[in-house]
Order: structure tokens, then C-alpha cells, then sequence
């Protein structure tokens, strides 16, 4: 079945659960009305419906390549990148004094799950470049703005992140890349990074790597860090091509999906770039593209998910196999019990991660047009929910959608199976999903468990208010956020960082459980009787009581972890 891009669901709930009308209050989003965001989810679902999905299965038979030191992308990948480029979708949430549309980054996190649904390798492009662009406009100097913020707005050149190296993955600290400073307001840049996504192709004429690197003299760690921008080629004043820069692809990595996405092993070798901020503050810097990408990569979960439902669920309305008992069905498997159980979890999940990760791009929004410090904290706060709930939902959802194809699951034929080899890694990328919960628990309590509790009251208000009218719903709703309230108090005054970590992955998935049992209560109450309080139901009585057990390993400790030596791990 051709993806079909879920125009109608984001328009639900932008109205009705995630408070979107509040940007419109706003000076800074006052434009951002029913109509114009209407027209530009229906026009983005076009694009992804038309152009994009095509791509999907092409990419995956038909992987860039590197041909003679030149990277080759996948057919059609080219084209379809023009489109994107000169539909301004590079640019939806940039600054329109360099081009961008000043759009909220809740429609830009809405436009970007619907092409990660269509095609996740070249969505992954604009990904890249759009974090790239809140870099610069948060770090760089004006003459870098304005020599390239309107050419990345545009789509003419692209952006990447350069971290990871081979012996330095998740502890950054560790690179050896170095910087020396030229004298001439340029830096020259040398060593090696691994896993870089987009770092080279043929759909765009210049290539911006931002780089992080160490100075001569710069302490160890990653306090030492800088943040260095090093094109593939040196642009002149005017913005035209200068000279090819002293930076190669070394190899393309042959990796389990994204076959689309070339993914290289990057080479500088005393090639020209520019600091960005200020010496030694390179990681405050990249951290602003990274949670902006942390926000992407979680709507890039979901946004698989949606894909690998809809096709399960496209089979299972088709597929007639063995006696149905149920009284009234369609004669196929989606009326077995056991399918239907494996779809509506999977439907259900996809709206409950869908409206987090929207959520938390509303609180960037308000925090952006308020300068709220109640805002920006609760933006903060749900990144680390939003990335590693939307990709643990997507790799979920695309694992169940194997599994309701049967064997024809594992056919490569029926495409089910690339839903999820290509969304295994977003689990992985822009900070593994334990560390997004290590996070949580530490870095995000430093406020006490303040914005914690912020949001359990809100969902207590709410469900509150819904004992009138949905009393079996807002019950268990409130009872779950007093229970996620009890382990966040006993959380925040654990001294002992490991113990905290020992429960983090457990606490995360609780805390997304009673968020998504919240937004699901919300839609129950904006659609009472209808499609969202029947998905609201199952949800409740079947998928939210997970955060009990959840939450008592969550607080277990650390010691029974390490109850056997690492010898005897392996035994």
C-alpha cells in the first residue's frame, strides 16, 4: 500500500491536544493560523504522498555508493531533494532575514514525520541541514550568517554534524581531531570522524561539516572542545565555489537499513574552516543542533511507525487466513485477536509518541516567542522523552508490523521488513536512548523535579476535570501521575548517580506511558464517542498500567545488577 501521509490526525491534534492556538497569543507566531497551517500539512502530505514515498523501496535496492572518491545517491534522490529545496521546506522554521519561512517548529516537527514516513534516508538530509542552521543562527558571527545561513535556508548547500570518531563515540571528550589556527581567521582542521550522515552526495553543490576539534593547549575532555564549520568546498565573499577544501570520503558504511542515506567515514586533513563561538565552548554549541536533532530523530521514529502500521494494517484487511470467531468480521486476519491486539497497540503508540514529541515542539515554540524560563525548562525536559520514546516506538511498531505479515514478514519482497532495519538506528543516533534517560534523571532533576512536577499537575487538572464525563478514563490518568510523582520525589533525592542510571531506562518509558495516557485522556474529551475515545480506551485499560511495573524497576537499585563479576557474565 502507497504511504498516505496522516494530514487529518496532525490536524486533530494540533487543534484539540496539544494547545496550538497558544502560538497565535503570540507576537512572534501570530500568523500561524488554522488555515496556514492547514495548507502547509496538506501540501507537505503532497510532497511526501508523491515524491517522497516512491523513493522508499529504491533507496533500499539501489544504496549510494562511492564511485572513484565521488558519492553517487540513490535514483531519484536528486530530483526529489529539488522539490524539497524549492518548496522552502529546508528552511520552514529558519529566519527570514537569511530566507527561512520563521515558521514554529511544532508544524516544522509535523512536516518532518510526515517524510520520514515516506522516505527516512533523504529526510534525513534536511534533518542535518535544518539543525545545522539553529547552529549558526544560536553560535556564529554575522559574516558567517550571512555567507551561509541563505545558502543551507535554501537548499543549495547542506549541513552535517562531525562527532563521532572511532575510539570516541558517546564520550566526545575523547576526539583527537585537532584545530591550528592559521593565522588568517581560519582554522586548519585534521583527523578523522565516522558515522557521518549525508557527509557527501550529489544532490546539493557544497557540503558544510560542523566539526568539533581540540586546540593546541586546550585541556582534555570535553571541556576543551571547539566547534569548527568546514565546507567541502571554501566559498568566495560573494557565496559562489572557491577551491575543493583538504577533505575526502573515505569509505561509505554498509549499515543494516537507511541504504538510501549515505553514511561516510570522513577525512580532514588540514582542511579550512571557521570557529564557531568561542574557543573551548564547542560542545554548548553543537548541543543546539543535537537537540534539535534529538527532536527530529524521535519524529523520525514515529514517523516509520506510522509507515510500518499502515502497512501491516493494509495486509491484515486483505490476508484471509484460519477461522475468524468473531461474529460480523471481514472473513481476514485483522479480526483475529490477536492482530487486532498487535494494530491498535501500534496505532495507539503512534499517537501517544506522536503527541509528546509535538508537545515538546510547542514548548521550544513558546519558550522562543515568551523567553519563559517555565518554558524553556519544559522543552528541555521532554527532548529526552520525545527522542527515545519516538524511536523506541518506531522500532516497536516496526517490529510488530513483521510480525503481523507472519512469514511474509520476513520476505524482503513486502517491504515490511525495511520499516525496521532502517529505523533500528534511531535508538542509536544523536545520543543512545540510555543515555537520553540518563539525562532525564540527572540533568533534568537538577531543578529539584520542579518541571516534574509542573506536568503532573497539569495532567492532574486535567484528568479532574474528565471525571465528570469520562470517569474510567481520568481515574487511572490520575492515579498513574500520582504514582510517576511518588518515584520522581524518591528519584530526586537519591544521592547516588548510579542509581539513578540503574532505573533510567525504566523511568523514561514510565514518564512517556502516563504523558501518552494524558494526551490520549485529552482527545477522549475533544472526540467523546468517537475514533480517539475508543483508542483512548484501549490505551488506558491496556497500555498504561505498564508504568507500575516500570516504575519499580525503577527504583530496584543498582546492586542486583552487578550481582555477578563480569567473568561471570560472560560464563
Amino acid at each position: 500500500m502507497p504511504y498516505h501521509a496522516p494530514v487529518d490526525g496532525f490536524s486533530f491534534l494540533l487543534k484539540h491536544v496539544v494547545d496550538y492556538a497558544k502560538l497565535r497569543e503570540t507576537d512572534r507566531f501570530a500568523e500561524a493560523t488554522d488555515d496556514v497551517t492547514d495548507a502547509i500539512l496538506a501540501e507537505a502530505g503532497k510532497l511526501s504522498n508523491e515524491v517522497l514515498a516512491p523513493l522508499q523501496r529504491a533507496g533500499d535496492l539501489n544504496p549510494a555508493r562511492l564511485e572513484n572518491g565521488v558519492v553517487r545517491t540513490s535514483p531519484g534522490f536528486a530530483e526529489a531533494w529539488k522539490a524539497i529545496a524549492e518548496g522552502g521546506w529546508v528552511g520552514m522554521a529558519a529566519d527570514p532575514a537569511h530566507g527561512g519561512m520563521g515558521l514554529p517548529m511544532t508544524l516544522t516537527s509535523a512536516v518532518n514525520e510526515m517524510m520520514s514516513g515516506a522516505c527516512i534516508s533523504l529526510q534525513l538530509a534536511p534533518l542535518m541541514s535544518q539543525g545545522q542552521i539553529e547552529a549558526l543562527q544560536h553560535h556564529a558571527s554575522e559574516d558567517i550568517k550571512a555567507l551561509y545561513l541563505p545558502k543551507l535556508t535554501a537548499g543549495d548547500w547542506t549541513g552535517t554534524m562531525n562527532l563521532t570518531e572511532p575510539h570516541a563515540g558517546s564520550d566526545v571528550g575523547a576526539l583527537s581531531t585537532k584545530a591550528e589556527d592559521n593565522g588568517d581567521g581560519t582554522f586548519a582542521i585534521t583527523g578523522q570522524k565516522i558515522y557521518i550522515s549525508w557527509g557527501d552526495h550529489d544532490v546539493a553543490e557544497n557540503v558544510c561539516h560542523l566539526v568539533l576539534a581540540r586546540l593546541p593547549g586546550a585541556p582534555a575532555g570535553t571541556k576543551g572542545i571547539s566547534l569548527f564549520l568546514v565546507p567541502k568546498f571554501v566559498p568566495n565573499s560573494d557565496g559562489t565555489l572557491g577551491a575543493g577544501n583538504s577533505l575526502k570520503v573515505v569509505s561509505l558504511e554498509h549499515k543494516l537499513g537507511l541504504h538510501g542515506s549515505p553514511t561516510a567515514v570522513m577525512q580532514f586533513d588540514a582542511a579550512t574552516g571557521v570557529l564557531i563561538g568561542q574557543e573551548q565552548e564547542g560542545m554548548a554549541a553543537m548541543f543546539t543542533m543535537m537537540n534539535n536533532a534529538r527532536l527530529g530523530v524521535g519524529g523520525q521514529g514515529i514517523g516509520v511507525a506510522e509507515a510500518a502500521f499502515q502497512h501491516a494494517c493494509d495486509y491484515a484487511t486483505d490476508r484471509k487466513q484460519g477461522r475468524v470467531l468473531r461474529a460480523g468480521g471481514t472473513g481476514t486476519i485483522v479480526d483475529h485477536a490477536d492482530v487486532r491486539r498487535m494494530l491498535m497497540t501500534m496505532k495507539a503508540d503512534v499517537f501517544a509518541a506522536r503527541a509528546i514529541a509535538l508537545s515538546c515542539a510547542m514548548a521550544i515554540d513558546m519558550a522562543h516567542a515568551t523567553r519563559d524560563a517555565d518554558w524553556d525548562a519544559r522543552a528541555a525536559f521532554l527532548t529526552p522523552i520525545a527522542k527515545a520514546f519516538g524511536s523506541d516506538t518506531g522500532i516497536a511498531v516496526a517490529e510488530m508490523g513483521v510480525q503481523v505479515h507472519g512469514g511474509m514478514g520476513v520476505i524482503e519482497e513486502t517491504g515490511a521488513a525495511q520499516f525496521s532495519r532502517d529505523v533500528r538506528v534511531t535508538a542509536i543516533y544523536e545520543g543512545t536512548n540510555g543515555i537520553q534517560a540518563m539525562d532525564l534523571v540527572a540533568r533534568k532533576m537538577m531543578d529539584g523535579g520542579d518541571t516534574a512536577a509542573r506536568l503532573f499537575d497539569e495532567i492532574e487538572t486535567c484528568a479532574e476535570a474528565a471525571r465528570a464525563v469520562l470517569p474510567d478514563l481520568a481515574e487511572p490518568v490520575w492515579q498513574a501521575s500520582e504514582s510517576l510523582r511518588e518515584v520522581t520525589e524518591w528519584l530526586v533525592a537519591e544521592p547516588d548517580l548510579n542509581t539513578r542510571f540503574a532505573g533510567a531506562v525504566p523511568y523514561l518509558r514510565a514518564f512517556a506511558r502516563v504523558l501518552g495516557g494524558y494526551m490520549h485522556l485529552k482527545a477522549a474529551l475533544a472526540d467523546k464517542g468517537g475514533a480517539h475515545e475508543a483508542l483512548a480506551r484501549f490505551y488506558i485499560k491496556r497500555l498504561l498500567p505498564e508504568h507500575l511495573g516500570l516504575l519499580a524497576h525503577a527504583r530496584a537499585g543498582a546492586e542486583d545488577l552487578y550481582a555477578l563479576s563480569a567473568d561471570g557474565l560472560a560464563a
